[in-house]
């Protein structure tokens, strides 16, 4: 199966950037990694042999990329501030660099993509549907955290209110944007088993349905641990069922 990688500077992030894509055709299909991981971690974890049925037919386009998470939200030593300051940064590389270069990789198609992760991915994926539904029409967000209160320390400023879709959906006033994450859905999906918080997915969930957009909240039983082979067993699932 074909791999391609790209790296360029990223002047939202004043750094390199990877990215890579297995397949030809399909749905373009955004996979954000975990908080230590890079932009090929799905690879070495085996998702994208869980994925390569979908991949080698054609019906999925799966792009990797590269996250900050792990030296922002996750970082004890970085300040709250530098978080939220790195996240608002990411956020400006999705919007100007990332999302067009793959609008632009598959043949400039204005069919939208679906955004994916597991842990810290699955808030990524959460918050690139809520700010970009220009782009993005669909979020399957697996095993996510969503309130990240417990990493600022008391901190508040516009960037983190911003990149909080817990703190700025409930605060979206009518109009365009709204319209459109009502034509958009949100599939939160976790496990109960080891090292998982399902009550964050219901809250998000609701949020979401107090809105008026559309999600599904699918909460896996307690033998579903917040690891690989879990993410492994949802993920492909729910893309055979959407595309």
């Amino acid at each position: 199966m074909e791999r391609r990688t790209w790296r360029w500077y990223s002047p939202a992030l004043n750094r390199e950037m990877d990215l890579a894509c297995w397949g030809h055709y399909g749905k373009p299909v955004l996979l954000f990694p975990t908080a230590g991981g890079d932009f090929l971690e799905c690879e070495r974890f085996l998702m994208v042999r869980a994925l390569t049925p979908l991949i080698e037919a054609g019906r999925i386009k799966v792009y990797a990329s590269a996250s900050i998470s792990g030296e922002g939200w996750l970082n004890s030593d970085a300040h709250p501030a530098h978080k939220s300051w790195l996240q608002a940064c990411y956020d400006r590389y999705l919007e100007r660099e990332l999302l067009p270069f793959i609008r632009e990789d598959c043949n400039r198609t204005d069919q939208k993509l679906i955004v994916t992760g597991a842990s810290i991915g699955a808030y990524n994926a959460v918050n690139a549907l809520a700010k970009h539904p220009d782009y993005v029409d669909t979020a399957i967000a697996m095993s996510g955290t969503y309130f990240f209160d417990r990493w600022m320390n008391g901190h508040w400023d516009e960037n983190y209110y911003f990149n909080m879709p817990v703190q700025y959906l409930p605060r979206m006033s009518e109009g365009p944007q709204l319209d459109a994450l009502r034509d958009s859905f949100f599939y939160l999906a976790t496990g109960s088993g080891r090292w998982e918080a399902p009550h964050e997915s219901w809250q998000l969930g609701q949020l979401l349905g107090a809105k008026g957009i559309p999600n599904h909240v699918d909460i896996w039983g307690g033998d579903a641990d917040h690891d690989w082979p879990t993410w492994r067993t949802m993920l492909p699932m729910f893309l055979d069922r959407l595309v």
